[in-house]
């Protein structure tokens, strides 16, 4: 499991286990705050290095050492 904190997330490196639409670095380009100021954090961009496309994801799914990987590898 990848030691992550929702509000040190922002333009932190980030690598898939497996290609993601044959990208395989990305960068956590925005952290989604979420609308009531008592939610707890859901959402993160990420946009792939190369390409340039973002998407969005949980970011817990970040902690998920199978399918990512801290930093660029």
């Amino acid at each position: 499991m990848n030691a992550v904190h929702p509000k040190k997330l922002l333009l932190t490196k980030w690598t898939a286990a497996q290609p993601v639409g044959r990208q395989k670095h990305f960068i956590v380009v925005k952290v989604i705050a979420p609308e009531l100021p008592d939610t707890k954090l859901e959402w993160v961009e990420i946009e792939a290095v190369h390409s340039g496309v973002a998407r969005r994801i949980g970011w817990r799914e970040l902690r998920n050492s199978a399918v990512w990987r801290q930093g660029w590898l």
